[in-house]
């Protein structure tokens, strides 16, 4: 297949092997940032095939997996009610609430569709005046720009029955969470023994040396916003491909810039990622959302990390139209899911007691077992 075969291609994977291991001469720890970039590491076994020195670990990069338990519950409580219709991507409908998902809502009963397009919901409302549209708008800045869309083609038209029930969050902040609370961004540094932002707490923190920024993420970004980071926190950045060759040549360029001491943000997915990234796609973000702090499930509340609609087109906020935004939801993580942990790299699914137990894929405890991007369902599916 064009553009795929040429990136699993096996000789060409050993070289990069090969290099990897000719230039690595000290431990270091590298963390993946997106979910699609676990998948393959996992799939193709790339983690066993490296030098032992070099750790792989999961970075917060599945948004399913970050949408925090309350904005579950609140679709769940909007979902719940008479003449609304709730649509969602589909991978959101199984990810487990305080007491039950959105799927069980529909088992029940309630007007819950999936749509492969937010622009779906345009036709749905049109067509269904008398009801409550709305669409759950998460993701990373990959999705803003079609939900986006969704909002300004809705103020456009006027359509009141139209609403979006916003959870969108931004990589470089929590890039740089994950930074402010690591021990070291080098092997020698000494154990720091502060509190993680995440709510399930550790003895220890991570121990993150490079990342492997999200190439998607950055076909829209561009690469600038990363430059403070990798230069505030000593770090090197590699906006990296989601084939095992992208993965194996951004983890050669990040081993590269560590063992001769540099710190820059490099671009190994050039045939996507420009340095400006998408500038339309990034106008009309910045014209119906604003910036705004975020929680982050498994994290927790980090400063000026996600998204929320713009002043005006606040009337298309369904948090506001259903008047649940202050609503005391209680929300109840199962104790023994450790995924607030594997989101910062702190540990690895299979250290978890549940996985493959009380936890799989058909009665997850966790977001990161039922989605799709999820570093849990990838060692599930691709190791047992």
């Amino acid at each position: 297949m064009k553009y795929v075969d040429e990136y699993r291609d096996g000789d060409t994977a050993k070289h990069y092997l090969a290099a990897i291991k000719a230039i690595t001469t000290r431990p270091w720890t590298i963390m993946e940032v997106c979910g699609g970039q676990t998948h393959a590491i996992v799939r193709f076994g790339i983690a066993d095939l490296l030098p032992p020195a070099i750790n792989l670990v999961h970075g917060p990069g599945c948004p399913v997996c970050v949408t925090p338990l309350e904005m579950i519950d609140k679709a769940i409580a909007i979902s719940s009610q008479p003449n609304v219709i709730f649509c969602s991507f589909g991978d959101m409908l199984r990810v487990p609430g305080s007491t039950q998902d959105l799927q069980s809502i529909r088992a029940q009963g309630g007007d819950v569709r999936c749509v492969y397009s937010p622009l779906d919901c345009l036709q749905i409302a049109r067509d269904n005046p008398e009801k409550q549209v709305v669409f759950f708008a998460i993701g990373f800045e990959t999705t803003a720009p079609g939900n986006a869309m969704l909002v300004y083609r809705a103020a456009e038209e006027a359509l009141n029955n139209l609403s979006v029930l916003v959870s969108h969050v931004l990589v470089p902040p929590a890039i740089a969470t994950i930074m402010s609370s690591s021990t070291s961004s080098s092997p020698s540094s000494s154990t720091s023994s502060s509190q993680t932002p995440s709510s399930q707490n550790s003895s220890s923190q991570a121990k993150v040396h490079g990342f492997l920024a999200a190439g998607h993420v950055c076909a829209i970004m561009g690469t600038q916003e990363y430059i403070p980071l990798a230069q505030h926190h000593q770090i090197p950045i590699v906006i990296t491909g989601f084939e095992p060759l992208d993965i194996l040549q951004g983890l050669y360029m990040c081993i590269k810039q560590l063992e001769s001491g540099r710190c820059e943000v490099e671009n190994q997915y050039v045939r996507v990622v420009t340095e400006q990234g998408n500038l339309s796609a990034r106008e009309l973000m910045t014209r119906v959302f604003r910036v705004t702090s975020r929680q982050w499930r498994g994290i927790g509340d980090i400063p000026q990390s996600g998204l929320s609609l713009a002043h005006q087109y606040a009337s298309f906020d369904a948090e506001q139209r259903f008047d649940i935004a202050d609503a005391d939801i209680i929300v109840k993580e199962p104790p023994e899911c450790i995924s607030g942990l594997i989101l910062q790299g702190l540990k690895k699914p299979k250290q978890c007691t549940a996985f493959g137990k009380t936890c799989t894929p058909e009665r997850p405890l966790g977001a990161t077992m039922v989605s799709g991007e999820g570093a849990c369902a990838a060692y599930y599916k691709y190791t047992g």
